[in-house]
């Protein structure tokens, strides 16, 4: 394989293509069918932007295996390859249908043991493409990232999400949520965690936490995060979780990391 460096641009360029299909279905009337549950839904555009992403991904890397969110597995068989690439073709489905401009298209490159390698998300209505090789640092359309130097918690601004099953499943982040609003100065609640996690890198927020995530919902922004100096873990302070398909993540600049953690917690 080509040195990450040498891979970037293509995909850059790519998840860029994806997002002028993003566009394109957003200027028209979005229709809408679910998944797991009622609030779990899909588009033809996140169908066609995943058919466009790993068609080209096929193309150009023919010994990789491929996890789209909307097509499982393809490419190379997954045992027997050792890069895996994860795609999340429109990170944000809700607002994209509801015409709420925060979404984006998540593109990672990883090992087989899924250590994240390569990261670009994009998102089309700001024309703003994050991107990270590991030990190459994070950008954004080209600058560098770094994390926040907020040390207080009651200083940052913080965000998170919720499960789709959190009508009906009591371990739903509500208490998670009350734990933290009245510790720190501003929470938020912006439907995409790739961008979530985009942001910590680019100082924009100062955390983050989710529980219940998929491998291609995070791999490109844990990346993100960590090449501009912030720290990635589970709720206890271990290693970001890996191998597990509905994981707990935490993101901070650094300072604030045990402060949060002591508030999952409670």
């Amino acid at each position: 394989m080509p040195p990450l460096a040498q891979i970037l641009p293509a995909v850059a360029a790519l998840a860029e293509s994806a997002g002028e299909i993003m566009l394109r279905h957003f200027a028209a009337p979005i229709a809408t069918t679910t998944k797991t549950s009622r609030i779990d839904i899909v588009t033809a555009a996140d169908t066609e932007v995943e058919a466009h992403i790993v068609g080209e991904l096929r193309r150009l890397f023919p010994g990789h295996h491929i996890v789209g969110e909307e097509g499982g597995g393809q490419g190379a068989d997954a045992a027997g390859a050792a890069h895996h690439w994860f795609v999340d073709p429109i990170d944000g489905t809700v607002n994209f249908a509801a015409k709420l401009p925060h979404f984006c298209t998540s593109i990672a490159l990883a090992t087989a043991d899924r250590e994240p390698l390569l990261g670009v998300v994009y998102d089309p209505t700001r024309r703003e493409l994050f991107a990270a090789t590991r030990g190459g640092g994070a950008t954004l359309n080209g600058r560098p990232l770094r994390v926040t130097a907020t040390d207080e918690l009651v200083d940052a601004v913080i965000t998170s999400g919720f499960p789709y099953d959190r009508h009906t499943n009591p371990d739903n982040n509500l208490r998670e949520w009350a734990a933290f609003v009245t510790r720190i100065r501003g929470e938020r609640r912006l439907g995409s965690a790739a961008l979530d996690l985009c942001y910590v890198a680019a100082g924009r927020l100062d955390g983050y936490w989710e529980k219940d995530l998929k491998p291609y919902d995070v791999m490109a922004g844990l990346l993100m995060v960590r090449e501009a100096g912030g720290v990635v873990s589970d709720y206890s302070g271990g290693p970001a979780p890996q191998r597990e398909d509905r994981g707990r993540y935490v993101a901070s600049n650094g300072r604030l990391h045990q402060q949060m953690l002591a508030v999952l917690g409670l």
